[in-house]
């Protein structure tokens, strides 16, 4: 995700999974852009979600800041991979999901908490979006 139209209809329009460590916010801009403005195209040449990253200056400085973003792109990569169909061409589409990680202070302190965080706050989002099947 590179737009900053699509991060701010993700985190406004979408489902929101908190957990200590960060938040993950879920959408499907197909909907949320046809909400906005009639005949508004959504690129389908994606195969997965699309999905973004916040780390604020709150998290820590720029060195600490880039290695939560690789983490959180180390663990994003993991669970488009494992998440079955709700994501898929069978679910929302591909390429029509929005997905927004926005790191929390905390993030930094605990890699593991991080982890198990991330896993938690994914599936509940998407569930939420998918209306329960996952």
């Amino acid at each position: 995700m590179r737009s900053s139209k699509d991060f701010r209809l993700t985190t406004r329009r979408g489902v929101r999974a908190s957990r200590a460590t960060l938040v993950v916010h879920a959408a499907n801009l197909a909907d949320a852009r046809a909400s906005l403005s009639k005949g508004a195209e959504v690129s389908t040449r994606d195969a997965g979600p699309r999905i973004g990253f916040v780390v604020s200056g709150a998290v820590g400085n720029a060195v600490i800041r880039n290695r939560v973003k690789r983490r959180l792109r180390h663990l994003a990569a993991a669970q488009v991979a494992d998440t079955p169909g709700g994501i898929g061409p069978g679910g929302i589409g591909p390429g029509r999901i929005g997905i927004v990680v926005r790191a929390l202070p905390r993030a930094v302190s605990d890699p593991a908490e991080l982890r198990s965080d991330f896993g938690s706050a994914w599936h509940d989002a998407v569930s939420r979006l998918t209306g329960g099947a996952r």
